[in-house]
């Protein structure tokens, strides 16, 4: 185990270096060549020095906290995707798209796609998460003092890309089971190979610029906002005389309600696009998606489809996992979000 974390960690500092040493190769020429290359060395050798300390506890307490409130909320994410797939169809609204799944479909069409729910957002959970923390000193040290936001900005940015093309191959199954016929019986381990089998590996990664256009807003909005708010909230507690551990309960659940208000409205159109990516075989590419949407969809108004359904889906999802994910950090021994 010990010999595996030790490769794991060289192999990626190797990556980041290299890496950066190759956009300074293709952007500069002559002196600030020299000079981006030394930086980029700066910045691979401080990328090194904080992989060499990766704490796993935050990619466990994301994994777990991601599995699990995106699973409870399936039957809700079900509901969502049906509407933005076929609106015409799912027009009444939430509660009237729900009792009408039920009655043509049956009670197990809303449990539709949990399997790649559980086991995407899962991994996808604990590389965002455990990403975010890790980045956050290395931009912070960056940046330098009074950067506290844009570090944070930086660094969700950076989980929200990685984690977004981990997810890619589970997000594409999981529509796919919602919105055609032909996977609906399928889970996750006939869903997947059946996909890749017909349109081949690659198809699964169709949608990327898709799932970047969701998931870098959606991130960035999330665990920005939770990180500022709770600390605000700490900040107030310590103002009054209070004591931040009796408080620790309600700061997470504010902080964890107003994120999800805000990532919802960041990534809502990005979520749009991604099932309209996702829903059948398509070539287009992402502008091309974006136009149809606009043209097809009714303008503007198309890209936020679905919206009363998400807000309760994402508030549910948000809430629950940022408030788990709290919990799970404490019971590992690390300090509350905010409240250091």
């Amino acid at each position: 185990m010990t010999k595996g974390r030790s490769l794991f960690r060289r192999l990626i500092s190797w990556a980041t270096f290299q890496f950066l040493i190759l956009i300074t190769t293709h952007e500069t020429t002559g002196s600030s060549l020299s000079t981006l290359t030394s930086a980029s060395a700066a910045l691979g050798s401080q990328i090194a020095s904080t992989v060499s300390n990766l704490d796993y506890r935050y990619f466990v307490a994301g994994g777990v906290c991601a599995a699990t409130s995106h699973g409870i909320t399936t039957p809700i994410d079900v509901i969502k995707t049906r509407m933005q797939a076929d609106p015409k169809r799912y027009r009444q609204g939430v509660t009237s798209a729900a009792l009408q799944i039920l009655k043509e479909d049956g009670p197990s069409t809303l449990l539709g796609g949990l399997g790649p729910t559980v086991v995407g957002y899962g991994i996808e959970g604990a590389m965002k998460f455990g990403l975010y923390e890790v980045m956050k000193p290395v931009f912070g040290d960056i940046l330098g003092e009074g950067r506290e936001g844009l570090a944070f900005i930086l660094a969700s940015i950076v989980a929200g890309a990685v984690a977004s093309i981990i997810l890619c191959p589970m997000e594409s199954t999981r529509i796919r089971i919602v919105t055609d016929s032909a996977y609906a019986d399928k889970g996750l381990l006939g869903g997947l190979p059946k996909l890749i089998r017909e349109e081949g590996l690659l198809s699964t990664f169709a949608g990327v610029w898709a799932m970047l256009a969701k998931q870098i807003p959606y991130t960035m909005a999330k665990q920005v906002s939770f990180d500022i708010i709770a600390k605000q909230l700490y900040a107030i507690v310590a103002q009054v005389g209070a004591k931040a551990e009796d408080f620790k309960w309600m700061v997470s659940v504010d902080a964890a309600f107003f994120a999800s208000i805000l990532a919802c409205i960041f990534s809502q159109p990005g979520d749009m696009i991604l099932t309209e990516t996702y829903k059948e075989k398509t070539t287009k590419p992402l502008w091309g998606i974006v136009k149809d949407i606009y043209e097809n969809k009714g303008g503007v108004s198309g890209f936020f489809t679905g919206t009363s359904a998400r807000i309760l889906h994402v508030g549910l999802i948000i809430t629950s996992q940022l408030v788990i994910y709290d919990i799970v950090k404490q019971l590992l021994g690390l300090p509350a979000t905010g409240s250091h």
